[in-house]
Order: structure tokens, then sequence, then C-alpha cells
């Protein structure tokens, strides 16, 4: 007979959770991997659509699996695509972190007052604006370069920050209504 029964209930939980983080970040590295396929017209511009998944952890399971779902797909999505420590990966981690961080400090300070349209675009401001810090910082020293861009990122980042939150909303809904049907 097991002396801590309590600590079975710890570990089932544990591993419930690992298992569905793992799921999250097995969805939004092949949303990277699909996304890696479709031509763009510029090299660095992509959808964004991993994002969706990271959406989605956050609204069901919060901080640490949104962060958690964002590293593992930085990381291996680099590995597999062969950008990892390259500038891609760099620009890649810094996006991807500030733009998880930022829709996690938001979700905390002002819980509720965003749904997943809001957090998706918030989340796409600070990604772009993480990646443009990196690439003046790193790669192009030149702030009328960046300027220049800067206008185009942000359209692009709201048309995809609002695709990607509408996505998430709807995914969302989905999940919950499969939920209740399942009780």
């Amino acid at each position: 007979m097991n002396k801590f029964p309590a600590l079975d209930s710890l570990r089932q939980d544990y591993s419930e959770d690992q298992y569905r983080i793992a799921i999250l970040a097995s969805y939004a590295l092949a949303l990277h991997g699909f996304e890696a396929l479709i031509p763009t017209p510029v090299p660095w511009l992509r959808l964004g659509l991993s994002n969706i998944i990271t959406v989605i952890a956050l609204f069901f399971y919060g901080t640490k699996a949104a962060v958690t779902v964002t590293m593992i797909r930085i990381v291996l999505g680099s590995l597999l695509l062969g950008t990892f420590l390259g500038p891609a990966f760099f620009l890649s981690l810094s996006g991807g972190l500030a733009g998880t961080l930022s829709m996690c400090i938001t979700m905390i300070l002002f819980p509720g007052l965003f749904g997943p349209l809001g957090i998706s675009l918030i989340g796409a401001f600070f990604h772009n604006i993480a990646q443009l810090f990196t690439a003046y910082v790193l790669f192009v020293r030149k702030i009328e370069a960046i300027l220049v861009v800067l206008p185009f990122l942000a359209v692009a980042g709201t048309v995809t920050g609002a695709f990607n939150g509408i996505a998430a909303k709807y995914l969302i809904q989905e999940i919950k209504k499969q939920a209740i049907k399942d009780r």
C-alpha cells in the first residue's frame, strides 16, 4: 500500500499538464513547419500561425504553459529548420518571448478585460517591436532602416495578429463546446 496517496494525485496532475503542454507544443511546431513551406514576399515575413496555439495555451493553462509552448516551438523549430543560433533564431526568440510575455502580463494585470483577439494583437505588437529592436542591436545598426520597415511591420502585425486572435477565439469556443458535450 502507498504511504503517500496524495503524491499519486499530484503525479497524475503533473503528468497530465506535461501531456497537454507537449500536445500544444506539437501543434505549434507543426504549424510553424507548415508555415515555413508557404512562400512569402519577403523572407522574414511570417503569419505567426503557431501563436494561435500560444494564445490557446495561455487561456486554458496559463502563463507557464504559454511560455513553455513558445520556447519549445522556437528551439525545436529552429533545430528542425536549420536556423538554430543563427539570425532567424535570435529574431524568433526575441519576438516570441516578448509577444508571449506581453500577453501573459496583460492577462495578469487586466484579467478578463481582453479576449483572444485583443491578447493576440498585444502579442503581435510586442513581437514586432522586439524583433525590430533585436535586428537593430545585432544586425542593422541604422535606425533609418528600422524606421522604413516599421510601418509595414505594424500593418502586417496587425493583420496577422487579428487573424490569429480570431482563429484562437474560434478554437477556444469549439474546445469549450466539446468539453461540455463530453461531460
